[in-house]
């Protein structure tokens, strides 16, 4: 069966992106025909200076962005400008079809923005290349958490919850994801708002839980009330609970990928659902205290992103 051919965005090259690169070649290429975003010249330099051979087969891509003078563990608009510039050519290979998938290597966002860079990572920029409403979504086979809201200030959560808005949320996420199971949607507030005591929110929550479960039943084969809540967020992710669910729906960042971090920090990845073509990540970023030392990497998050590519 011919391998999948994935465009790997090499991400900031100050941080461990390449290492993580160099040292899964061989590992990647036994799954999947990797074809990295970056070119000879940077290459080479980033090779030699971790004193690491560049594998056999390795094939790159020439005119990136201009050549720079790696900094490990610096933010700098060049390396911005570079990561962004990988990115850009993962996508469009994606769209004139001469890949399958997309893999991105850590970015720093601030060097996106000393690059000019106007947006805050992948997904908002895959969201305008393609004016679809990108889900983000983490995790390993174990467990999943799509975010309803992503990076935006605590205080402005509240306000973003719209039950219409909710409600495609669902619909596309049951769509795109495909969950086996039913999928846990949680509250907003402590004890999902104890009836309206503590915030009313999840009135608008449950009333989306409704209309996405009875448009789904009718209009395709979907399970039984595939979406369950709203939960209480603070016992939906205990030992009892994960026993049902591997999917859930948060209501903001940090409520989803605290808990999902803390029990599957190493293995999770970030997927962006709802788009023409796919795109999976490593979830660390750019890992500046250790890049170019030749620490142990954990390569785990890098290859599960391959393999949730090629269905492995």
């Amino acid at each position: 069966m011919e391998k999948q051919k994935v465009a790997i965005s090499i991400g900031d090259l100050n941080g461990i992106g390449i290492q993580l690169a160099l040292e899964n070649h061989k590992k990647v290429s036994q799954i999947a025909e990797p074809i990295y975003c970056i070119d000879s010249i940077m290459l080479e330099q980033a090779a030699e200076k971790l004193n690491i051979p560049v594998p056999n087969h390795f094939r790159t891509v020439e005119e990136i962005a201009p050549s720079f003078e790696i900094k490990p563990g610096k933010v700098t608009k060049e390396s911005g400008a570079y990561a962004y510039a990988s990115f850009l050519k993962a996508v469009q290979m994606a769209k004139a079809k001469k890949v399958d998938a997309i893999c991105t290597l850590p970015i720093h966002k601030k060097a996106w923005e000393l690059a000019g860079v106007h947006y805050k990572g992948h997904t908002d920029a895959l969201r305008d290349f393609f004016k679809c409403d990108a889900i983000m979504m983490l995790g390993c086979p174990k467990m999943y958490v799509a975010l309803y809201t992503e990076h935006i200030p605590l205080k402005e959560v509240a306000g973003s919850i719209d039950e219409e808005k909710l409600t495609q949320f669902l619909i596309d996420f049951y769509h795109t994801a495909k969950p086996a199971t039913s999928v846990a949607v949680l509250g907003l507030n402590p004890h999902a708002g104890d009836d309206g005591v503590l915030g009313d929110e999840e009135k608008m929550i449950t009333q989306a839980i409704n209309n996405a479960n009875q448009f789904l039943s009718t209009q395709c084969s979907a399970l039984n009330a595939p979406f369950e809540g709203p939960m209480v967020p603070d016992v939906a992710f205990t030992p009892n609970t994960r026993k049902y669910y591997t999917h859930y729906i948060a209501m903001y960042h940090d409520q989803g990928l605290a808990p999902l971090k803390a029990l599957y920090f190493d293995e999770g990845i970030n997927i962006s659902l709802n788009l023409p073509i796919l795109r999976t990540s490593v979830d660390h970023g750019t890992a500046f205290d250790i890049a170019y030392k030749r620490a142990k990497l954990n390569h785990l998050s890098y290859f599960n992103a391959i393999q949730y590519i090629v269905g492995v």
